[in-house]
């Protein structure tokens, strides 16, 4: 007979691939740390892009007080099938269909705010990635493109990015309606896709000046996969504080800049990554 493994024994240790994962997932962590760096080494220029972060900030935070005020209103219209039940059912289905509710909402608050903070403070934005990328040497050539045509291609790629968050934040509604472990599998899908969805917003002007498109930007983004969800997932949980994401916006802008390049150096010789068709 074999042996059998003895209980008291420790497990044996995470192999090589849990391993890497999580250094990989760390990595992307330590990245948005070096953009909060940025704070120490050029305030003046931080501060500048905690601005419009504050600014938009502001009307989310209103945003945010409304939907509590109604949240009940809107929980008891969306669960007219729980009137009937008993009363404690009623109340845990309507706990939890609450929870649901604000782990959506801050999918698509979180997403949106940073879209709109980089359209408002764009000239702000670009300046710390500028200065990221001239730090690390050999930054991108600026590029001839009209002011519609940046616009254009900004507004096209947003609504890109918009549509899967949709679909996902409709999703994570009705999976949030499991027992027991809905709210659960909602939260930490949530703050993956967020963090996923940031991440790809984020790294739009380092991208951008290199004349990938959004297609090749995410492409290039997979190749890391665990770094860049890495990086995205702490972004989205600070950015769930409102107060705490005004001055987290501009050390992501700085992180996400300092990610892209680390992602564009380890690229095929000809800079750009395989896509799917």
């Amino acid at each position: 007979m074999s042996p059998q493994p003895d209980p008291a024994q420790p497990s044996a240790a995470p192999g090589p691939v849990h391993r890497g994962l999580i250094h990989d997932v760390l990595s992307g962590v330590r990245f948005l740390g070096r953009g909060f760096g940025m704070w120490v080494t050029s305030p003046r220029l931080m501060f500048l892009g905690a601005i419009p972060a504050l600014l938009v900030g502001i009307v989310y935070l209103a945003g945010i007080v409304l939907l509590i005020v109604n949240l009940n209103t809107v929980v008891v219209w969306a669960t007219p099938f729980a009137n009937a039940w008993a009363e404690p059912l009623i109340v845990s289905t309507r706990l939890a269909a609450a929870l649901v509710f604000v782990i959506v909402a801050a999918l698509f608050a979180v997403y949106t705010f940073t879209a709109v903070t980089l359209v408002v403070g764009d000239p702000f934005y670009e300046r710390i990635w500028r200065d990221v990328e001239q730090r690390l040497g050999h930054a991108p050539a600026d590029q001839e493109q009209s002011l519609l045509r940046a616009i254009g291609r900004g507004i096209g790629d947003g609504i890109r990015l918009l549509i899967p968050a949709i679909g996902v934040g409709i999703l994570l509604l009705a999976c949030g309606f499991i027992p027991l472990v809905g709210p659960i599998v909602v939260a930490t899908v949530g703050a993956l896709v967020g963090g996923w969805l940031l991440v790809v917003e984020l790294t739009g002007f380092a991208f951008d000046a290199r004349g990938f498109t959004l297609r090749q930007r995410r492409a290039a983004l997979r190749s890391r996969r665990a770094v860049a969800v890495g990086f995205g997932a702490a972004s989205y949980l600070i950015f769930l504080v409102p107060f705490a994401a005004i001055v987290a916006m501009p050390a992501a802008v700085a992180g996400a800049a300092m990610l892209s390049r680390d992602i564009v150096d380890r690229l095929p010789a000809d800079g750009r990554p395989a896509t799917k068709n």
